[in-house]
């Protein structure tokens, strides 16, 4: 591809995403839409999306910026579920919606049908993420998304490995595929634990924050690359690595964090705007190829095809959500009453993405013996019409169905009071360390010195319980945000400052830029407290 057209997908898709967040539309949504529109309009270059640029290069940053986000405790309470859809529900789809494909389409081998099923199963991990967050489902069911939508792949790369190795005519077996699905989910797990260690020193031991981030942007493709180059999930690898530096993300210096967390919300917003536009842009080259296969039949096909992936999906989520707890007395004394109504959005929320079109686009032109692959272009069809039908029709209705289900959402008021006790404990043991430190002669200080010290323990302390207090009748302030916004209006006027006596030449501007990234920490301190 040429430059041109990549910055015109860039600059585009970034400018619907952030068009999308004025909006009450999922931003994945409108980017589809904006791109199944572009696609036709005379002049847009082509955009074919190629697997060898979205699989290991596009894949791994958006799965490591995922997984790094969550949490690796809610993740292991949550094993479960999360293998039981990652795993069990990925493979139970490739058999069902293959078989599906077989019967629907009277020319469709059943090894290619199989292909086509390992395919569509896994769903999006961008795409669930995204209309979780927006839709604010419960902490339970987010966590049980997230964890599916970075394992999943995996497990459905390695299938359509299996079946296209049979569909193609190399001999596989039921052992053989068996054997390698453990391989490469064996090897991806071990390849991650044997980086992960060795990353995290290398992070914690580099001086500079520019040389620390610089290795953060190299480590999943690192990851994925080496697992790869041995035959092993380049995705799982990715995944173990991200959780484990995700949960030691402490022990790396502050000005790492700081610059770490903007880069990698840059990248993943960019990657995840394109990725959507791409699925959009994609329909002239789908139904260029079709052939044979038009109008009604090719519809009746698609509806169909869509059909049985949302409902496979409900068929395994209920059994594999009450039938551990109807089998098991300790899984139910440990995880509570259940209804329907949280399976039920698990099962809604399947929504398939770029990684399906990716794998799609991978399958072969021919077969072993130089014959074409039987309906190849139909099974391109029938992804792209999937992919679009779960995103547009699931991803609309998520938000509505969950209003109308009524599901608890996130207690912000007893999130408010766990922080505030979390801070008081910190403060306080914060406090004690202060009383022994200028206890000691050596790191003795000016009275006033001392106490602004003790006020920033206070201010601190004290800005949580302020946010659960009464507010200000004039402004609906409460203390705490009258004092974020009069902090932020005095480091306007000592910025405005500075660059007059810059402009005067009273400092030059390398000064200026010193002056400025001190009051840019302050400000971002100022900043994340309120978020």
């Amino acid at each position: 591809m040429h430059v041109l057209p990549l910055l015109l997908l860039v600059a585009g898709s970034a400018a619907v995403a952030g068009f999308a967040r004025r909006t009450p539309v999922p931003a994945p949504l409108l980017l589809v839409a904006a791109g199944l529109a572009v696609s036709y309009v005379p002049g847009v270059p082509g955009y074919e999306l190629d697997p060898a640029i979205v699989l290991p290069l596009v894949l791994p940053p958006l799965l490591y910026t995922a997984a790094s986000d969550s949490s690796y405790l809610d993740l292991r309470a949550h094993t479960r579920p999360i293998a039981l859809l990652s795993v069990g529900y990925v493979l139970f789809a490739t058999l069902a919606v293959g078989w599906a494909a077989y019967l629907i389409v009277p020319s469709l081998p059943l090894p290619a049908a199989l292909v086509f099923g390992a395919v569509v199963a896994p769903p999006d991990a961008v795409a669930a993420t995204a209309v979780a967050r927006r839709v604010g489902l419960p902490s339970r069911i987010t966590t049980i998304l997230q964890g599916e939508s970075l394992v999943n792949d995996a497990t459905a790369i390695t299938a359509y490995k299996v079946a296209l190795a049979a569909a193609v005519g190399a001999g596989a077996t039921w052992a053989g595929g068996v054997r390698e699905f453990l391989l490469a989910a064996v090897g991806g797990v071990v390849v991650g634990l044997v980086l992960m260690v060795p990353i995290h020193w290398l992070r914690t031991h580099l001086k500079e924050a520019l040389l620390q981030n610089t290795l953060s942007l190299l480590i999943p493709f690192v990851a994925y690359g080496i697992a790869e180059q041995v035959h092993a999930s380049g995705v799982l690898a990715v995944v173990v690595v991200a959780l484990y530096l995700g949960h030691r993300a402490w022990e790396v210096d502050f000005a790492t964090r700081l610059q770490e967390e903007a880069v990698w919300k840059m990248v993943a917003f960019v990657l995840e705007s394109a990725v959507f536009a791409l699925i959009g842009l994609q329909l002239p080259v789908v139904l260029k190829g079709l052939g044979q296969y038009q109008g009604a039949q090719a519809a009746w096909y698609a509806v169909a095809v869509f059909l049985v992936v949302v409902v496979t999906r409900f068929v395994w989520v209920y059994p594999a959500t009450f039938l551990p707890r109807f089998l098991s007395a300790r899984i139910r004394e440990r995880e509570g009453s259940l209804t329907w109504k949280g399976p039920f959005i698990i099962g809604w929320a399947g929504m398939r993405g770029v990684v399906s079109l990716a794998i799609a686009f991978s399958i072969p032109l021919t077969v072993h013996g130089g014959a074409s692959f039987p309906d190849r272009n139909l099974l391109l069809f029938l992804t792209f019409t999937t992919v679009i039908g779960t995103l547009v029709v699931q991803g609309l209705t998520l938000p509505p169905l969950v209003r109308l289900l009524k599901l608890p959402g996130r207690d912000v008021q007893a999130e408010t009071l766990a922080e505030a006790n979390a801070q008081a404990q910190a403060s306080r043991v914060a406090e004690e360390r202060l009383d022994a430190l200028l206890a000691d002669e050596r790191n003795a200080l000016p009275p006033p010195l001392a106490d602004r010290l003790r006020s920033v323990l206070e201010r601190r302390r004290n800005a949580v319980w302020e946010r659960l207090g009464a507010v200000n009748p004039v402004t609906g302030e409460t203390a705490d945000d009258t004092y974020r916004r009069l902090s932020r209006e005095m480091i306007s006027a000592e910025r405005e400052m500075f660059v007059k006596l810059r402009d005067h030449r009273y400092i030059d501007d390398e000064m200026l830029r010193t002056l400025l990234r001190r009051l840019d920490l302050e400000e971002a301190a100022a900043y994340r407290e309120a978020a």
